[in-house]
């Protein structure tokens, strides 16, 4: 159970909070645990359909652009032992399959001149952009997205900001997106959730937020009773 300020919640199952002392004083729940640390349980949330990026960029830096988008679909492709030593017909069909979806995330992201290029060579805003679509190629109904636009400047956001629109609206994908720059924010956004030191202090459409007297005193520091003035 992932514990915050004395609250519990199941998703530490799968994303593998360290074990608590008070976890031993409850067998079942330690071993369920143990079971999903051991057995792939971040395997079954991609699998139901969720993918995210981090906020500090993950990519494996030594391997080559394309081949960071055919690692993620690995859960996905045919890639048996067996099947590959005998160079099966439903073999090479599943790496056709890898290879067209990584090409085609790569054009979506304008990176299709980096295919070959090391993923750690690429500039910052490159490897934001490898990571979504590295997280496309598992093919998730749902996307997160932990503050892409930090380090980016005004025209990478603006990019970034053309490829979550395409998602949502070309794909379907839903995505819920952690960012403190509020003008993409509020861009993009038909939702918003507004979070001062951990407590929610606004929701609502876009525009409902930018009149919240609560959210204009907690960005720009000024009283509450002042903004509604």
């Amino acid at each position: 159970m992932l514990r915050a300020r004395e609250k519990v919640t199941d998703v530490i199952q799968v994303l593998g909070q360290k074990l608590h002392p008070d976890d031993f004083l409850h067998p079942a729940q330690l071993g369920r645990r143990i079971y999903y640390k051991m057995f792939g349980g971040t395997h079954l949330v991609n699998r139901a359909g969720l993918a995210r990026t981090f906020q500090n960029i993950r990519l494996f830096r030594e391997m080559s652009v394309l081949e960071n988008l055919l690692v993620a679909q690995h859960t996905q492709v045919n890639r048996h032992l067996l099947a590959g030593i005998l160079n099966t017909r439903g073999y090479r069909q599943a790496e056709s399959q890898a290879l067209d979806r990584a090409f085609y995330w790569l054009e979506v992201v304008e990176m299709v001149d980096c295919a070959n290029r090391l993923a750690g060579t690429l500039s910052y805003g490159q490897q934001r952009r490898l990571e979504i679509a590295r997280a496309m190629c598992t093919r998730p109904e749902m996307i997160c997205l932990d503050e892409p636009a930090a380090g980016l400047n005004p025209v990478e956001t603006q990019a970034l900001s053309r490829i979550i629109r395409f998602l949502r609206q070309q794909h379907g994908i839903t995505v819920l997106l952690i960012e403190h720059d509020m003008g993409m924010v509020m861009e993009i956004s038909d939702h918003i959730i507004v979070l001062d030191h951990g407590d929610v202090i606004a929701r609502g459409a876009p525009q409902a937020i930018q009149a919240n007297a609560s959210v204009i005193a907690a960005y720009l520091g000024a009283e509450e009773e002042e903004t509604r003035r």
